[in-house]
């Protein structure tokens, strides 16, 4: 079945250099999607049509909810709703520390950036000796933004991607860059793709709660065309992370663990 369309024509008006007429354009989507876990209500996103189950379980394992595959036992969408239910053999907490979030690009309801940082220093660092050369690393940031399609077309979308040494295994276009990240998350670990010889690929921004998803998910090098955070450089070199950015057109800069790049 073919995902739906992230943009639709929409008739507006456009000023231009004193011209003024009523055109077509491309302007992007959103839905809100409620997830449940285990009968609970989990979270509320705003995001783009499509890729709802990779999303869904692309969150649960960016918080730390699921472990491996078998820790999902159920998926269900209800797209008149706007509703995914989804049961897992993993008890959830009852605290309200994922109860009731709307994703805005922040953890959660009562948790706060010590809480955030806590989560990153206590997970193990990334085991991975893969190394990556630097021109296969500018081929493919290359390339995700040639095939950022609905970007082009709207301006209004981030891109994620996970690659290996041959090129892309999966790419999303979604309206939050967080979103991108857990679809392409989601989609690795319902494929059951072994993520500690690969590179997660952004459009943007790599934010410390970022390079929290990547260490979730044991990837050992984080690419993009835009810049980290400080805070994200410093717990990149705890975590045994690569982090490299600015990567666009024949350069990149490289702020953690440059061992793992092949200059």
């Amino acid at each position: 079945m073919s995902e739906p369309a992230l943009f639709k024509l929409r008739k507006i008006i456009q000023y231009n250099n004193g011209t003024v007429e009523q055109i077509e354009d491309a302007v992007v989507q959103e839905n809100p999607l409620t997830v449940f876990l285990n009968h609970e209500e989990l979270a509320t996103m705003v995001c783009s049509p499509g890729g709802y189950n990779e999303l869904a379980v692309g969150l649960l394992l960016s918080e730390g909810l699921v472990h491996q595959p078998e820790d999902i036992l159920e998926i269900a969408y209800n797209e008149e709703e706007g509703i995914m239910w989804i049961e897992t053999s993993v008890p959830m907490s009852k605290s309200g520390t994922y109860l009731n979030r709307h994703t805005a690009g922040y953890y959660g309801k009562n948790r706060g950036g010590q809480h955030a940082i806590a989560d990153i220093r206590a997970l193990k660092p990334a085991p991975s000796a893969t190394r990556f050369q630097g021109t296969h690393l500018l081929n493919l940031i290359n390339n995700l933004e040639q095939e950022a399609v609905t970007f082009k077309r709207t301006g209004g979308v981030h891109s994620a991607a996970l690659a290996d040494q041959s090129g892309f295994l999966c790419r999303y276009e979604d309206i939050g860059r967080h979103n991108a990240v857990d679809k392409v998350l989601g989609y690795a670990f319902i494929n059951r793709i072994t993520t500690n010889d690969k590179c997660l690929l952004l459009s943007g921004r790599v934010a410390s709660e970022i390079l929290l998803k990547a260490a979730r998910a044991d990837i050992p090098l984080v690419l993009s065309r835009s810049a980290p955070t400080g805070l994200t450089i410093d717990l990149a070199e705890e975590m045994n992370i690569t982090v490299v950015g600015f990567a666009r057109g024949q350069r990149y800069s490289i702020y953690s663990h440059p061992e793992r790049v092949i200059i």
